[in-house]
């Protein structure tokens, strides 16, 4: 909690986060990938390094690393990033989670080489797309997911900064080569799915 200065008590981001994850998680069996990433398994060779931004309770980064791949999977939420890392020490999976607050300018950093491929699933902020294609090797691969401004999903409890416009991805990522997209109005998402030239 952090205190303003009217003396009100406000939660800070990583206190909301790890109160939703630790909410989720009463009710959680298995976390579960993203099921459009799911279907594009078999552009995720065996045995490449992958980065998944905001992993969350690690659907995406237990999945990738089920497939013999290295993920590096970041979260703000220590309640989150614990869970993925109990789940992919139970099951021996090649997971390196760790808590990092994704709007500080180092917390992406990476001395070593570029990933194959890169994951940022209902999460955005806009200032990581030239992190994330400086990050990603030629040739790799990224997938994004998340929502945008649909006429018909006003009542999503989601601000609109955090949403993209119609369109927004493909005009960000158009001069790579996108393999997916989808703008769902009825849900109110957009994912693409594209590899780096």
């Amino acid at each position: 909690m952090v205190k303003t200065n009217r003396g009100v008590y406000k939660m800070n981001v990583k206190d909301k986060w790890n109160l939703k994850h630790s909410d989720r998680l009463t009710h959680l069996k298995e976390p579960q990938p993203n099921p459009r990433l799911k279907k594009l398994a078999s552009y995720f060779k065996e045995g490449g390094t992958a980065l998944d931004i905001a992993c969350g309770l690690g659907g995406n980064s237990l999945f990738l690393a089920g497939m013999n791949n290295q993920v590096e999977a970041i979260d703000i939420s220590d309640v989150a990033i614990n869970h993925v890392q109990e789940l992919a020490a139970k099951d021996n999976l090649s997971v390196q989670p760790r808590v990092a607050d994704l709007t500080e300018m180092n917390a992406l950093s990476r001395q070593n080489d570029p990933f194959d491929f890169i994951i940022m699933s209902y999460y955005l902020d806009r200032s990581l797309f030239p992190v994330v294609k400086d990050l990603l090797k030629d040739g790799g691969y990224f997938f994004m997911e998340t929502y945008y401004q649909s006429p018909l999903t006003q009542n999503q409890m989601v601000s609109d900064q955090f949403k993209l416009q119609s369109n927004e991805l493909l005009a960000e990522f158009g001069d790579w080569k996108v393999l997916y997209f989808e703008e769902n109005e009825q849900e109110g998402w957009q994912s693409i799915f594209c590899q780096k030239r």
